[in-house]
């Protein structure tokens, strides 16, 4: 009965949230990664995740493991080839930017006997706030909080908490200065953004 319990719950998990969620992702992974597209695999994604918010984009090839303990805010973008595992529980705040190839483990191995292969794992909860962006190939340990409009540089390692309107960087990752506010150039591919350097605009 005790062997049965696991599998059962394992059935009724990969039912309810995993199998339904990998059908989407394989049924859009021909789609290009335009902002319709990600939008449309993004909406299509939502019923499989705890709580999503509105304007959600999801790229190709995106890795979403435990999705029943994943929270994700409005305007969220997670780029081609994300890994995140929420299993020990994960929110992404409003407005987050998740490059491509990010990792973010809300759980951490334990060695024992020498050997990490059979220790099991300790799970930690990861907190990434409003605006900011992990750029590509970054990554965020268990238990880590992010504070709101923090860049982590790209290839970074985060390792502990990082105040809100700071740049970090570096393996493992350390404050570089505070993020600043800049002038746009573009908006879109379509849309110029407007007087951003003397001399153009119109």
């Amino acid at each position: 009965m005790s062997k049965r319990r696991p599998l059962l719950a394992e059935l009724k998990h990969q039912l309810r949230w995993a199998l339904p969620l990998r059908a989407v992702q394989l049924a859009t992974s021909w789609f290009p990664d335009n902002s319709v597209a990600l939008r449309v695999r993004g909406a299509l994604a939502r019923p499989f995740i705890a709580n999503c918010g509105r304007g959600f984009q999801l790229g190709r090839d995106v890795t979403l493991l435990n999705t029943y303990a994943l929270g994700i805010g409005d305007d969220v973008y997670i780029a081609k080839g994300a890994w995140l595992n929420a299993m020990g529980g994960l929110q992404l705040d409003d407005q987050v930017v998740v490059a491509p190839y990010v990792v973010i483990s809300t759980l951490q191995h334990v060695f024992k006997d020498g050997s990490v292969r059979f220790g099991g794992s300790i799970a930690r909860s990861v907190k990434i706030g409003k605006g900011t962006w992990l750029a590509a190939h970054s990554s965020v340990k268990c238990g880590v909080s992010v504070g709101d409009g923090v860049l982590v540089a790209a290839n970074s390692c985060v390792v502990n908490d990082v105040e809100p309107r700071m740049v970090v960087g570096g393996v493992p990752a350390r404050a570089i200065g505070p993020n600043v506010d800049g002038e746009a150039e573009l908006l879109s591919r379509f849309v110029p953004a407007v007087h951003t350097r003397e001399g153009r605009g119109g």
